[in-house]
């Protein structure tokens, strides 16, 4: 899964969790691309959502990681775009099952609600789990929003 550079991108209320993501990413020798925001400034976690979401359907980073306050916000942006799987971790048992189960493809964590020693926990988790195909594969073809 780590063969591209890793996506990220937070709004205000996740900068400081990305500062860590980027420590996190930078002791494991994995390279990254930074969407935004590069500020604790106001601003629209959508932005950046949308930056991040690109970035992967282009092919330029792969997977990625989102972070707001609560998660919900740019997971929302996120999940608007149909390649799109991100889901919503605030514990390492979650990253897990995101990946086993939904193959996830973006994770996001909410920057006001875990400490930098539990996001480290999700990320290895998130980064160690392989999709477990089966039945899920079936599940997750139904996911995209076909027209």
């Amino acid at each position: 899964m780590k063969k591209k550079p890793i996506g990220i991108a937070s709004d205000h209320a996740g900068f400081a969790l990305k500062q860590y993501v980027k420590e996190y990413l930078d002791a494991h020798g994995l390279k990254y691309k930074d969407y935004g925001t590069l500020t604790e400034d106001s601003c629209d976690y959508s932005d950046f959502g949308h930056a991040l979401a690109e970035g992967i359907e282009k092919g330029e980073v792969f997977p990625g990681i989102g972070i707001c306050g609560s998660g919900e916000g740019i997971a929302m942006t996120l999940n608007k775009h149909q390649d799109i799987r991100a889901g919503l971790a605030w514990t390492p048992e979650i990253a897990h099952l995101i990946r086993q189960h939904n193959n996830a493809n973006v994770l996001v964590m909410p920057g006001r609600f875990i400490d930098n020693d539990t996001a480290k926990s999700i990320m290895d988790e998130f980064f160690n789990t392989e999709f477990e195909g089966g039945r899920h594969e079936r599940r997750v073809n139904k996911i995209p929003v076909n027209h």
